[in-house]
């Protein structure tokens, strides 16, 4: 029931504070509200994005990006979300790389801020086709 970015991987959730509440608060909410995932998070960055998206919206906001590790199987809202999945990040990394329209606008820069900052790995370059035996 999204009004943009309907049907695009993404992360787990995304904060959206209610007037006067932390960020990391806001985080862990909506962590619980969409996937129905608790667990303790971590901030992990910020960055600053610019994305022209449908139906003309213009979104230009400062993100906070937290961490968190979850061993159980999510419960997500179906109101919120479409599908999910886990997979390594190498494999993450190079379909953003190769499909960046499957993903939405902020995804990639969240990844890069991840990645600067520590939280994620560089990924490995992937393997070409005729790379393969």
């Amino acid at each position: 029931t999204k009004y943009h970015s309907r049907g695009l991987w993404s992360n787990a959730c995304c904060t959206h504070p209610r007037p006067g509440e932390p960020p990391q608060a806001a985080a862990h909410r909506r962590l619980v509200e969409e996937m129905g995932i608790d667990c303790p998070l971590s901030a992990a960055g910020k960055f600053i994005y610019r994305a022209e998206l449908e139906n003309g919206l213009v979104e230009y906001e400062l993100d906070h990006l937290f961490v968190g590790r979850f061993d159980g199987s999510p419960a997500p809202n179906s109101k919120e979300v479409a599908d999910w999945r886990w997979f390594p990040f190498d494999q993450l990394a190079a379909d953003l790389s190769r499909e960046p329209r499957q993903f939405t606008a902020w995804f990639g820069p969240a990844i890069h801020e991840l990645i600067r900052t520590g939280h994620l790995p560089t990924p490995r370059p992937p393997l070409q086709d005729d790379s393969y035996c």
